[in-house]
């Protein structure tokens, strides 16, 4: 009997890389003026950001439904497969909750680990999760494992503008300007699974420097492990950041992701972000 990885388009693992690692990727969806968008499979990241820079609102994102999830645990099943359901932070979405009843309709050996967290930082999880089966590890083993590692992740993130989150009703257009003036950049971070402001920069440089502080004072990156790097919008405003993280990772090549419309909404183009487990002896 073999373990298949199912997971959510948070990951940004796209749906051509899901096919290569064998990991099935339950999509969200995004709902621009009425019309439907599956993250990932109808709207790539880069429509996306299109799309979201040409609306006057900000588009609504759903989960899937407990069906999407049973289509996925069905698919795996039929080929004799043990489930593990790798799903958006509980306190974000209620993507796990939709999981969760689907296992009680399929029945069998489905596993569902909330990752308390999202994007590039769940994506991680998911791959070690793949390493793990590799190596042979019984399902009950990598769900053990994965829930004592997941308390280990970290992902720190900078944006670039306030917009979107004074259009999603996050920050008053008052605060906006204020911080607009002063060039003020939030790092936010994933906190208890939510998220959660926790430094404002002035300017994008020293915004980079800000989260490698946070990153060294967490413990550092434990390298043996995956980690990445990721982007929100133009690839091309990425650059400068990737330049910082070249000198931060010894050497070391991350995993760099696109980061898609779910996050996207809200964090708006130009934010850059990372993500890592800590070291051990931290």
């Amino acid at each position: 009997m073999g373990i298949k990885i199912v997971t959510d388009s948070t990951t940004e693992i796209t749906q051509a890389e899901a096919k290569k690692l064998g990991v099935i990727v339950v999509p969200l969806k995004s709902l621009f003026a009425d019309i439907e968008y599956l993250d990932g499979i109808d709207l790539t990241p880069e429509e996306f950001y299109k799309k979201l820079a040409a609306s006057k609102n900000l588009p609504t994102t759903s989960q899937p439904s407990p069906y999407d999830f049973e289509k996925a645990f069905k698919e795996a099943q039929e080929c004799g497969n043990q489930v593990i359901a790798i799903c958006l932070s509980d306190k974000i979405s209620g993507t796990c909750q939709s999981a969760r009843i689907a296992k009680e309709v399929c029945g069998g050996d489905i596993w569902i680990i909330d990752s308390e967290t999202t994007t590039i930082a769940m994506q991680i999880l998911v791959k070690h999760a793949l390493y793990l089966v590799a190596a042979g590890k019984t399902a009950q083993e990598i769900v053990d494992i994965i829930e004592e590692e997941k308390k280990s992740v970290c992902l720190y993130a900078a944006l670039d503008t306030l917009e979107y989150l004074v259009k999603g009703g996050r920050l008053s257009r008052t605060s906006a300007i204020a911080g607009s003036v002063l060039n003020l950049k939030p790092i936010v971070s994933i906190v208890n699974g939510s998220v959660t402001a926790i430094s404002k920069c002035m300017g994008i440089k020293k915004a980079y420097k800000e989260i490698f502080k946070l990153v060294d004072s967490s413990g550092g990156i434990d390298f043996s492990r995956p980690f990445a790097i990721g982007y929100t919008g133009d690839r091309g405003r990425f650059s400068d950041f990737e330049a910082v993280c070249k000198g931060q990772f010894k050497g070391n090549e991350p995993i760099i992701g696109n980061i898609g419309a779910v996050v996207g909404t809200h964090a708006g183009p130009g934010a850059v972000a990372v993500a890592y487990f800590k070291n051990k002896r931290s």
